[in-house]
């Protein structure tokens, strides 16, 4: 599968951003998605996984209650709303697909398909 980040821009603090993620191919549902990103001088991290059904969805702590992860199975495309947003949000994001692990496990990151990043810059 190959991924296409977009929706990033430069935001004030407080302001909301769109992020999609757009796959290719017709098998879309049966991997597990997630959200990462990767702030300048320091290592990517988790920021939010969704099930293959988007039933169940995990949050990173440092943005639960401001963003919400979600996908659309029919259009192959999946979202993180992100409200609320601070300075310490800013960084390069990434989406990332797995057919072969849960979304739980999406945390640890050892994904198999990466997308080019997508930069949010909160300015205060």
């Amino acid at each position: 599968v190959q991924l296409q980040a977009s929706g990033g821009g430069l935001v004030q603090a407080g302001g909301s951003l769109r992020l999609s993620c757009a796959a290719s191919g017709r098998t879309f549902s049966t991997y597990a998605m997630g959200w990462f990103r990767r702030a300048p001088g320091k290592e990517r991290e988790f920021v939010a996984a969704i099930s293959r059904n988007g039933g169940s969805t995990y949050y990173a702590d440092s943005v639960k209650g401001r963003f919400t992860i979600r996908r659309d199975n029919a259009k192959s495309t999946m979202y993180l709303q992100m409200n609320s947003l601070k300075p310490e949000d800013t960084a390069v994001y990434y989406c990332a697909a797995d057919p072969s692990i849960s979304a739980a496990l999406v945390t640890r990151g050892g994904m198999d398909y990466w997308g080019k990043g997508t930069q949010v810059t909160v300015s205060s």
